[in-house]
């Protein structure tokens, strides 16, 4: 590693912490605070945090010890990526979202649910740069931003949760990649099923399942994001193409809107909402790209960076939404995809195209849960165990989504389960939680109000969601639900 020159240091800030970045072989990830000190004196609440980049990090930083411009990206740029990141297998899900909702409620919902999540990102956002402007810091990651607000209140007692609220994002940051990673699985066995019990005749899921088993392991074992790139791209390419012929497939021969349900019941409701908030599952992307931008200044505002591309993001929700529950009706599953006629060449392909995309982007939601429990291993093991412990990790993350996919190939269920349980906390609970604690005592009683009211929608859709979906998935156990 590479020494960083000495900063001078501003008289509030009460300690300098040499990080390391929590790497591992050739992946290095954001840098933890291991120990965040926390001064006595509630006037002193400032942490200067110095991070000492890698060899291949350096060349990435001019000779201040600041990324160089050059390697930022641009507003155009960020708008692509997070387009990348909010459309996945989420928005394939929207029309099955709208069976449980009816076709009003659901398109009116989303349009609600799409303003709660983007003002959560905003908020994220704003907290991340008032915290930088506090502490002195370049950036800070989602986990960091959690952390931090709490560690640089002035109450001592939000203090001592400094680092359970690091803890805890980073748990359900693993629980929702996780969760994303058992999707894909389901979503990819499903979709070659379908595909094949055609051609071929009948043959159990789970041999799908076994077959791709392999490959999935495969890809896990690329350790470096710079080989995944190419892979990214194919699958963005695969995505965006089979988007587009979906909806030529969407708005053939369209039924009239009152021939389908306007409000489905009150009992859906939960699957809706675990379903909708999994879609919108970007939040954890917002903070990156704003560390990697040119302006930061330009991802807010009305116009700004993020209202552009989450914009669009939710009118491509309703839109298949709106029209994939117009077209198929009750009969819409899981994922649209599966919806499309087997025997019909152009169908076949947007099938394969998905299913190829999905599978591409498995390795790179399962690299976020190895980036934040590796260190955690090798801080309990010799350093020539390190590479061996890493892919023992790698094929045992994979094997237990393999596992839960295996047992619960119920995609629909699945994806409102993630949704409500991961997606709920940190789209809409965790970001109400950290402005009002950032704020502190400046805090008024609208806002805080407001915030109140954000956490308790996420509370309850994540109590209900949870229950509904597990309540039903047992009853498909028990043979009550076909499957």
């Amino acid at each position: 590693m590479m020494d960083m020159e000495e900063q001078e240091v501003e008289p509030l800030i009460s300690d300098v912490l040499i990080v390391g970045r929590s790497g591992h072989g050739e992946n290095n990830g954001e840098g933890v605070v291991s120990d965040f000190s926390i001064p006595s004196s509630p006037e002193v609440i400032r942490t200067k945090k110095v991070i000492i980049p890698s060899d291949e990090e350096s060349d990435l930083l001019s000779e201040d010890g600041e990324p160089e411009t050059d390697n930022k990206i641009s507003n155009t740029d960020t708008i692509i990526h997070m387009l990348k990141g909010n459309i996945g297998t989420g928005i394939l899900a929207m029309p099955d979202a709208i069976k449980n909702s009816g076709l009003v409620v659901g398109n009116i919902g989303l349009v609600f649910m799409a303003t709660m999540c983007i003002h959560c990102m905003h908020i994220l956002v704003n907290t991340s740069q008032e915290l930088c402007r506090r502490t002195n810091l370049p950036f800070l990651t989602y986990s960091d931003v959690a952390e931090t607000c709490f560690a640089t209140s002035s109450s001592p007692r939000l203090r001592a949760f400094s680092s359970t609220a690091r803890t805890v994002i980073d748990v359900f940051l693993c629980i929702t990649q996780l969760g994303f990673c058992c999707v894909y699985f389901v979503f990819v066995s499903q979709n070659l099923e379908q595909i094949f019990n055609h051609y071929y005749g009948e043959i159990n899921y789970h041999i799908y399942m076994a077959i791709i088993l392999i490959p999935m392991l495969l890809l896990a074992s690329i350790r470096n994001l710079k080989y995944l790139s190419p892979i990214s791209m194919l699958a963005n390419i695969l995505q965006f193409i089979g988007l587009g012929i979906i909806f030529y497939y969407l708005l053939q021969d369209i039924p009239y809107s009152w021939e389908r349900k306007t409000f489905a019941s009150w009992g859906q409701l939960p699957l809706y909402f675990g379903t909708a908030i999994y879609a919108f599952e970007g939040i954890g992307v917002v903070l990156p790209l704003e560390n990697q931008m040119k302006t930061p200044a330009d991802m807010r505002g009305w116009n700004g960076v993020l209202n552009t591309s989450m914009i669009i993001v939710s009118c491509l929700y309703i839109a298949v939404g709106f029209f994939g529950y117009l077209k198929y009706g009750d009969s819409v599953a899981g994922s649209i995809t599966l919806n499309l006629p087997v025997n019909e060449f152009l169908a076949t392909l947007v099938k394969v195209m998905m299913s190829l995309a999905v599978f591409f982007t498995y390795a790179l939601q399962f690299y976020v849960p190895v980036d934040l429990l590796n260190p955690f291993i090798q801080r309990r093991i010799a350093p020539q165990n390190y590479l061996k412990a890493e892919y023992a990790l790698r094929f045992s993350l994979v094997m237990l989504t393999f596992a839960l996919a295996a047992a619960i190939p119920k995609l629909d269920l699945f994806i409102s389960l993630v949704g409500a349980v991961s997606s709920s906390t940190l789209a809409m609970m965790a970001p109400a939680i950290i402005d009002t604690v950032t704020q502190g005592e400046r805090c008024s009683w609208p806002r805080a109000f407001k915030n109140l009211i954000l956490f308790i929608l996420g509370f309850f859709g994540f109590i209900t969601g949870s229950y509904v979906s597990i309540r039903n998935i047992i009853k498909y156990f028990v043979g009550e639900e076909e499957p």
